[in-house]
């Protein structure tokens, strides 16, 4: 009797329930339709049986995804025209609500950002673009994120990378800057000559309650002037001096 044939199918129907089985990693959740059901509770880490026709599987990674969202035409409060783009950091929280309750999240997930930095954005004056990133940032975040929950998403970070502004506008801020710089500069300057000049007035007051004083620092004229290799040297003499002299 010849069983080659009940080999060969034997193997055939092995193979299709070794095609059952299915392995998926650590970071990956399985949701599977049966009969066009979603089955509640997501397959997986490990081995997993998918009993084809039957049943669907529909991978999902739990794993953070950077989503880097293009640059966006914005107009902010105070008329001025920038490209703004920033960079955007979700990842899975409910496999079953990410693949049932909206279609292709991540393509969802990108429109809704671009849609949020220009409204967000175009609400706000162009220093407090420049200047208060941080409260921008949280306040995205905190947009995007009540919006993408009910599919099953966390929003945990939105960071502004760059904001590209105009020639004629980089220029007007180039020349605000060197204006800051110069005003800055000369404030500084007058500080330093008027606290020289405080100092000048106490050393005189000392010196001219103390006459020694005076005398020493004309000593030391002397020798710091004959240290110097000058070809002429002139000595000034105290007025008391000449006066004593006039009288002899």
């Amino acid at each position: 009797m010849d069983y080659t044939p009940w080999i060969i199918v034997i193997f055939f129907l092995l193979m299709w329930l070794i095609s059952w089985l299915k392995v998926l990693r650590e970071y990956e959740r399985g949701v599977i339709f049966r009969l066009g059901r979603v089955i509640p509770a997501p397959k997986g880490p490990g081995l997993i049986m998918v009993i084809a026709p039957i049943d669907k599987l529909v991978r999902v990674s739990l794993r953070t995804v950077v989503l880097d969202v293009p640059p966006q035409d914005i107009i902010t409060r105070d008329n001025v025209s920038v490209k703004v783009n920033a960079v955007l950091y979700y990842r899975v929280m409910d496999p079953v609500r990410a693949i049932i309750d909206v279609h292709d999240y991540q393509y969802a997930t990108s429109q809704l950002s671009q849609t949020t930095l220009r409204s967000v954005l175009g609400q706000v004056d162009l220093d407090e673009l420049l200047s208060e990133r941080d409260k921008l940032n949280a306040k995205l975040q905190e947009i995007i994120d009540q919006h993408t929950d009910p599919w099953g998403i966390k929003v945990s970070m939105v960071e502004i990378k760059h904001v590209d502004l105009p020639q004629e506008m980089q220029r007007a801020m180039a020349k605000q800057a060197e204006a800051e710089r110069e005003r800055r500069a000369k404030v500084i300057h007058a500080e330093g000559e008027f606290e020289a000049s405080q100092k000048l007035l106490q050393a005189a007051e000392t010196m001219s309650a103390n006459p020694a004083t005076l005398q020493l620092r004309y000593l030391q004229t002397l020798i710091e002037i004959s240290a110097d290799n000058a070809s002429t040297i002139v000595f000034p003499i105290p007025i008391d001096i000449l006066n004593a002299l006039s009288r002899k």
